[in-house]
């Protein structure tokens, strides 16, 4: 051949690359923090610490503006400024034991839970109706009187009800591999929830009810649901919202006031303008903690289902992301221990969970943004109200528990020990780990042995 004395093809030589290329890509600092934060997102426990640190700095910061949000409306009702933070930290401490002790219980416990939660829930739920027990406040009657100034909202324990009950039925039905068939998915699951819905919507709460339609619709859809008997459900569904809307002049008002800029005739879009305004005067970093001006008396609600607003007015828009970016983080960390786990009632009740707070947390922000009609529910782990607090703390709690119980999150933990005093084994025989320096001083000791002291 051409160009080879003996014949034989001519040897091809790689092309070299120019070293600074290969170096420029190696040494890449924006390329080495994804591949950094990659390994990190990938770890076994990333949802774990999502979930726990992510609904700890929720809570915390929840404390700090129910504490800024709620001293002008205390001093106005006659009560010491602090009066709403007192109890909404005292709710927090209950709700960090429950947390602790929902996080430590087995699944089993957890399943054998669902019937009597279930049953507890409906029971308050009907003691609401009944006159001399029930209260109502402000027009909804869905609240029982504790003595003095507590109360209770049974229908917040609803959703933890239909969260758990629903994950056990569906886990029992889908290991006798009943959910092929349509009957079985939709019974019983679907009548408890529209029995729950029509306990709740005799007093009123419509947004309390939209929560629990989202975590059925969400249940559905994890357990395989088909698309025409999504859109048949779907479909009453839309139909009883449309009817109950029409039927109610305050929810007709509510709905006319998205993305108002004018309180309009009457005030009747006071509440969302003033909400706006807030955010509006916030700017990127906020007036300042405290220093509000819509919480004196502009804006109602402003420790409870507006505080979002007020946290856009004195944090400003980095606030606000903050809180939403802590909001994504935890349901995107719940959506992987759903994702990840090979056991049922885990999926069922980890995506349960995750869809309520995540649709809580849309519907109370985008009624804050004028996006969508002002439903009257709080803001997840960070709105005052320890009737929502509570419930929601032992969801986070169910979460926490799933995401330590994962074979990968087991393996990670058990690898895990305290600096002194843990045993570790090695070939079937263990040590007590020492303290550092006494490890340091023990080297010494042997390495000065082998230079011939004794």
């Amino acid at each position: 051949m051409p160009g080879s004395r003996t014949g034989r093809p001519p040897v091809q030589r790689a092309v070299r690359r120019p070293a600074g290329a290969s170096r420029t890509r190696r040494d890449n600092p924006v390329r080495r923090l994804h591949t950094r934060l990659r390994k990190a997102w990938d770890r076994p426990l990333t949802a774990y610490y999502l979930i726990f640190g992510g609904s700890l700095l929720i809570t915390v910061l929840g404390l700090v503006m129910v504490y800024s949000a709620s001293q002008i409306t205390a001093l106005q009702m006659s009560l010491p400024g602090s009066f709403f933070f007192r109890k909404q930290f005292l709710a927090a401490s209950i709700g960090a034991a429950l947390l602790l002790l929902a996080s430590r219980m087995p699944v089993k416990l957890h399943r054998g839970l669902a019937y009597p939660i279930l049953a507890g829930a409906v029971f308050m739920m009907a003691l609401v109706q009944v006159p001399g027990i029930g209260m109502s406040v402000n027009g909804n009657q869905n609240w029982i009187s504790l003595g003095g100034s507590f109360q209770i909202q049974p229908s917040e324990f609803g959703k933890l009800a239909l969260v758990l009950w629903s994950a056990d039925l569906l886990a029992r039905k889908q290991e006798k591999n009943l959910l092929a068939q349509w009957k079985h998915m939709l019974v019983p699951l679907v009548p408890v929830a529209f029995m729950l819905l029509g306990l709740i919507m005799l007093g009123g709460d419509m947004g309390t009810a939209i929560i629990l339609t989202a975590i059925l619709f969400g249940l559905l859809w994890l357990a395989g649901a088909p698309t025409r008997l999504f859109v048949g459900v779907l479909s009453i569904a839309a139909t009883l919202g449309v009817i109950l809307i029409k039927t109610s002049p305050n929810r007709m008002a509510r709905l006319q006031c998205i993305g108002a800029t004018d309180p309009g005739p009457g005030d009747a879009c006071w509440q969302a303008v003033h909400g706006i305004y807030a955010l509006a005067s916030g700017g990127i970093f906020g007036s300042g903690l405290g220093a509000s001006v819509e919480k004196w008396g502009q804006l109602p609600e402003a420790h409870t289902d507006f505080i979002f607003a007020v946290t856009g007015e004195e944090l400003g828009l980095a606030g606000t992301l903050s809180v939403l970016a802590l909001f994504a983080a935890l349901g995107y960390a719940g959506i992987r221990v759903a994702g990840r786990t090979e056991d049922p009632f885990v999926r069922y009740a980890a995506g349960g969970v995750t869809t309520w707070i995540t649709a809580q947390a849309v519907i109370n922000i985008g009624a804050v943004l004028g996006l969508l009609p002002i439903a009257g529910v709080p803001l997840p782990l960070f709105s005052y109200g320890g009737s929502a607090l509570l419930p929601t703390m032992f969801a986070i709690g169910l979460l926490i528990a799933f995401a330590r119980d994962e074979p990968a999150a087991r393996a990670a933990l058990a690898m895990r020990h305290p600096r002194f005093g843990r045993k570790r084994g090695t070939g079937g025989s263990a040590f007590v780990r020492s303290p550092r320096r006494w490890n340091t001083m023990r080297r010494r000791a042997s390495a000065a042995r082998s230079s011939g002291e004794r």
